[in-house]
């Protein structure tokens, strides 16, 4: 079985509709094999990164950055898994008022580091509406068939 790994900083209900979408289309009963593991940005560790074969990655954006909270989560295990993970597919949403692309470029700028491989098109959602909720259940979809 494999493991995909739900990386996420959802403070409020839009981005935590967000993320039930997210683990729906991750969790379709036509999907199997996958073992999805879903740990808040603050709670997520190295050995959860390790184990993993794909990751998700949902963040709201802050002043134009990825929250503080999945910052941490890189920075906190950024250098242990450098060369461990590389090619390993990823996938990411982000949910701003207005402004995304500072949020995306950043995370992109880490996963390129990390060598990682992006395996749907990232989701930026400047609001939370069916089409979006539905994008949020394909690209959850996506990664888990990516595994499968």
């Amino acid at each position: 079985m494999t493991t995909l790994l739900v990386v996420h900083h959802t403070p409020s209900p839009g981005t935590r509709e967000l993320l039930e979408a997210v683990l729906a289309g991750a969790r379709h009963p036509d999907i199997e094999g996958v073992d999805v593991q879903v740990r808040p940005a603050l709670s997520a560790t190295i050995t959860d990164v390790l184990g993993a074969d794909g990751y998700l990655f949902g963040t709201s954006a802050n002043f134009g950055y990825m929250s503080g909270a999945l910052k941490h989560f890189f920075d906190t295990t950024y250098y242990p898994v450098l060369g461990a993970v590389a090619g390993r597919p990823y996938g990411l949403w982000v949910h701003g008022n207005n402004d995304t692309a500072g949020a995306v470029r950043a995370v992109q700028s880490i996963t390129a580091g990390l060598e990682l491989s992006q395996a749907a098109e990232i989701l930026e959602l400047t609001s939370v509406d069916a089409a979006g909720r539905d994008a949020c259940t394909e690209l959850g979809g996506t990664l888990a068939a990516t595994l499968a």
